[in-house]
């Protein structure tokens, strides 16, 4: 139902599912849900077309920045969220507003249709090398982990025997997890998390990301007797007295990027320590190199908490980084020239690959053929 909503509101809609459409049409319910597309459709589009698309997508993000910040478990919006909420249902329907207007390719192939999005999963290691795979819906619990498939939660305790795990979410999953010191921690697709079983005593409170893109939410020092927290991932270590941060650490890209929400953070890099202000985000190319400092809307960057893909003025080779870590699939951009046009658009993480692709597909001189469930940009 939806997917032909967004294509007679694209304009992408077929004669046999336009009479399909019609016929869904006669229900007041589904008459109620498609204006509500097509009023978000307008809305959004009529500020990301404007001349000033900066100032537009600030606007967007102005609104959707208003909503509360995730101190507890996060889940994606779903449909039904989506459209109880004006402002948010945008993403569902035209999800891309692009800076290009060029004639589309048509392009139908049954393996996008089937890529859905990622889902709550991870592999959980023990310190012996022995490991269980978490996934919703289905729980596990052992003395001191609870876990519903969603979420991880260690004991509160302290233990003077330090035993490590890994937490690791694949490509296609998400994942969050309670330390046991409180400090909360959401994995992106993609990532790998060592921390402790147990905190000890007298100690700093380290973890590692090993790879990928983690949000923490830090359990002040003050409630562990002035304990720091700290977190080392590729090229940096961030040192933490209670706080919220982001950092993206994955093996594919350049840049380690580390961005504040809220408290404050140091950066080290063996070379340089600099020490972060919120809305700022630092970028780190080299382990011994300058750590650059730059300002950024924080809502944006760490989006992918509220199950949103925000893309403002990424190139398409970045995105289909995104799109790969996310659907678990490969994407490969043959023609080069394609790889550094860039974009602005806002989505969500629950629509299928295929609803992502078409308005790409759409708006630039863009074809795509599949080999061996590899996608092949052309």
């Amino acid at each position: 139902m939806k997917e032909i909503y967004i294509k007679y509101i694209t304009n992408t809609i077929s004669s046999e599912e336009l009479s399909e459409l019609k016929g869904l049409l006669k229900e007041k319910e589904n008459q109620q849900i498609f204006k509500e597309y097509i009023k978000d459709y307008y809305d959004v589009n009529s500020l990301l077309n404007r001349s000033d698309v900066d100032a537009a997508y600030e606007k967007l993000w102005g609104v959707i920045g208003k909503q509360e910040k995730p101190k507890r478990r996060i889940l994606p919006i779903g449909f039904k969220y989506v459209a109880a909420a004006a402002v948010v249902v945008f993403m569902f329907s035209l999800s891309y507003y692009f800076v290009q207007n060029q004639k589309p390719t048509e392009v139908l192939n049954t393996f996008i249709k089937t890529v859905n999005p990622g889902e709550d999963k991870a592999i959980l290691t023990f310190d012996d090398g022995s490991s269980v795979s978490l996934e919703k819906g289905k729980n596990y619990s052992t003395g001191t982990i609870t876990s519903n498939g969603e979420q991880i939660v260690y004991n509160k305790k302290d233990n003077n025997r330090i035993a490590y795990n890994y937490l690791t979410v694949p490509r296609g999953g998400k994942f969050e997890i309670t330390l046991a010191d409180g400090t909360k921690v959401w994995l992106n697709s993609e990532s790998k998390l060592k921390y402790p079983v147990a905190f000890k005593k007298g100690l700093a409170r380290q973890v590692e990301l090993v790879y990928g893109e983690a949000y923490f939410d830090v359990s002040p020092s003050k409630n562990h007797n002035g304990a720091k927290f700290k977190v080392v991932s590729s090229l940096q270590e961030v040192e933490v007295l209670g706080t919220e941060f982001n950092i993206k650490a994955y093996k594919d890209d350049a840049s380690v990027y580390t961005t504040l929400v809220e408290g404050k953070v140091a950066i080290n890099n063996e070379t340089f320590i600099e020490v972060l202000k919120v809305n700022e985000q630092s970028i780190i190319n080299d382990a011994k190199g300058d750590i650059k400092i730059k300002n950024v809307n924080v809502y944006n960057e760490t989006a992918w908490l509220k199950g949103i893909f925000s893309f403002k003025n990424k190139p398409l080779k970045e995105i289909m980084k995104a799109l790969s870590r996310w659907y678990d699939v490969d994407i490969v951009i043959e023609n080069k020239k394609l790889e550094d046009i860039r974009f602005n658009g806002v989505l969500s993480k629950n629509m299928n690959l295929e609803e992502i692709l078409e308005p790409i597909k759409r708006n630039i001189d863009l074809n795509y053929k599949v080999y061996d469930e590899k996608i092949v940009l052309e």
